[in-house]
């Protein structure tokens, strides 16, 4: 234990100080833990505001990407001034205006195996306020190997989840998911959508549940997984446990490559050969052969050059209803698109978009499967949110 608290401490901290659960012993244990949030984003914001609030003394801030106007509905941490800085350094100036005696220690990156345990390693505590797959299981696996618990959430649209991993001998994030699920059963919060204060439910939970292990008290979500639906106002708890059968992880892969893999041997679809007979069941690694990606600015300059391809639109009518690049030929969400088969033409090329690209990939393997040569499929690269960036910036990002 360090040295005793500061007259400025105890003054600070006085709320803490008269709980029993807490008090002086409870307050310096704070001082002196560490944690590592992965992500200053919707989740990320409630969790570093309360834990620098809380006086924990060293907090990790680990994110590559920079504040957005579409990111003010939720991400508190954040304002207005900050459009267009770090998240990292925007964040690290909140924190510090709000506890100046805490140590931020910014780390403007993405989580990759090849930084994981340098970033991660140093911390007692992660906290996951990531978006996306791969970072979660990076997350869970560097953690396990490290023997460091980490605090789960995820939201989506109005209905978050929230658990505690690795810790002594409860269950991590695999013996939930194994595998990936397939990727339309996970959409982002960017493609449906989520109500702005949900993010502020859940991650005060994270934060909640934090300050609790770094202080050794209450009972941890530890194998239960609390699933939060903001419409009903409902909290429900689902009791997990570990898979015997699971090997433990003793060395970081490629989780990119993983989920990917996953994603595409769970998604593709059988191939059909011109008489409509199934063939075999397509491999990973022939997906990126049934379709062409092509860039923004290169789909551009084609067009102004007299390319003419049938743009087909695969994300939802009110994503459209947000931002649309002109001359859309066809509006079918990519999860309609097999059913909707009928509308997309015979000859000439299909340049397939979506927001950042992946539902339009997928909509692209479907219309390979169903016979669409590949030399005619073209997958828009970053979706229309890379159209805004590259080439048109009068189409709103979101």
């Amino acid at each position: 234990m360090g040295a005793e608290l500061s007259d400025s401490d105890k003054r600070r901290y006085a709320r803490h100080l008269t709980l029993p659960e807490v008090g002086l012993e409870g307050q310096a244990k704070l001082r002196d833990s560490s944690v590592c949030v992965i992500g200053a984003g919707g989740l990320g914001s409630p969790v570093l505001m309360y834990l620098a609030a809380a006086g924990v003394g060293r907090i990790g801030i680990v994110d590559d990407d920079e504040v957005d106007e579409s990111n003010l509905q939720r991400q508190v941490v954040h304002s207005s001034a900050q459009i267009g800085l770090s998240k990292v350094a925007s964040a690290q100036t909140r924190l510090e205006a709000l506890n100046p005696s805490i140590c931020i220690e910014p780390h403007i990156t993405r989580l990759s195996t090849g930084n994981a345990f340098d970033i991660i390693g140093g911390y007692d505590l992660v906290i996951d306020g990531s978006d996306n797959l791969p970072t979660r299981y990076l997350i869970n696996d560097a953690c396990e190997i490290l023997s460091i618990p980490w605090v789960y959430a995820s939201i989506y649209r109005f209905e978050g989840q929230v658990s505690l991993f690795n810790y002594g001998d409860g269950p991590n994030y695999r013996d939930l998911f194994p595998n990936p699920p397939p990727p339309e059963l996970v959409p982002s919060c960017a493609q449906g959508g989520v109500l702005g204060v949900l993010p502020g439910v859940i991650g005060s939970l994270q934060a909640n549940e934090a300050i609790k292990y770094l202080l050794g008290i209450g009972k941890p979500l530890s194998g239960i997984l609390l699933v939060y639906d903001a419409l009903e106002t409902r909290f429900r708890g689902l009791q997990i446990s570990r898979d015997p059968k699971r090997k433990k992880i003793t060395e970081l892969s490629d989780v990119e490559a993983f989920c990917a893999s996953a994603n595409a041997s769970a998604k593709a679809p059988a191939k059909v050969s011109a008489s409509g007979t199934q063939v075999d069941e397509l491999r990973a690694d022939e997906v990126g052969m049934m379709f062409h990606e092509v860039s923004a600015s290169e789909a551009a300059e084609r067009m102004s050059g007299g390319w003419a391809p049938f743009v087909l639109d695969v994300r939802t009518k009110v994503e459209a209803e947000l931002a649309t690049i002109a001359g859309v030929s066809a509006l079918i969400p990519h999860d309609a698109v097999e059913q909707e088969i009928e509308q997309i033409p015979t000859q000439g090329d299909i340049l397939v978009y979506c927001h950042r690209g992946g539902r339009s990939a997928m909509a692209a393997v479907m219309l390979a499967a169903a016979g669409v040569e590949a030399n005619r499929l073209y997958n828009l690269t970053g979706g229309i949110d890379a159209w805004s960036l590259e080439v048109d910036s009068n189409v709103p990002r979101y």
